[in-house]
């Protein structure tokens, strides 16, 4: 087998290594931390690269495993919907802008009152566009279980969002 250099052949995989990590987790900054704890586990590990078939497979495992338990670590916990998901308006008529806005913030306020799971998934499919596939395999569900939770989740913030709306709640 071909002789296996770290700065040549694994240093340039660490945007791979990222792009796994955020897909995962979701989170910079913890995606950024798991690329460092995948690079040093696998220099750890550089006696077996002779062994392997690829390195490149292998730091993608290595990558996933890390971003999978960081997230089983968490339990799940989902980021908060912030301003930095809001849609910005187009129109110019401020009034318009401050209701569009309020609107916005009461959606995120009745999203993160939901359950984990279909916070969750409502953030996958709905802010982050991931396909029902990627879900359920990121969340370890049937492709089905993601439908359904998102349908209930749905449901759940259009049926709280029209009592607010229709009697002020």
């Amino acid at each position: 087998m071909q002789q296996i250099s770290f700065r040549k052949d694994v240093l340039p995989l660490k945007d791979k290594l990222f792009r796994i990590a955020l897909r995962i987790t979701l989170n910079r900054e913890e995606s950024e931390d798991i690329v460092q704890d995948a690079l040093i586990r696998i220099w750890d590990k550089r006696d077996e690269w002779k062994d392997l078939r690829s390195v490149e497979a292998f730091a993608l495992v290595v990558a996933k495993n890390l971003a999978i338990d960081k997230m089983q670590k968490k339990e799940n916990q989902t980021l908060g919907l912030t301003v930095e998901y809001e849609a910005k308006a187009d129109t110019e008529n401020p009034y318009e802008r401050l209701v569009g806005n309020e609107r916005i913030h009461l959606v995120h306020k009745l999203i993160n009152r939901l359950p984990e799971k279909q916070r969750l998934i409502m953030q996958l499919r709905d802010i982050e566009e991931k396909n029902y596939k990627e879900i359920a395999h990121i969340l370890n569900l049937t492709e089905e279980q993601v439908k359904v939770n998102l349908f209930r989740a749905r449901q759940k913030v259009k049926q709280w969002y029209l009592e607010i709306n229709d009697y002020g709640l």
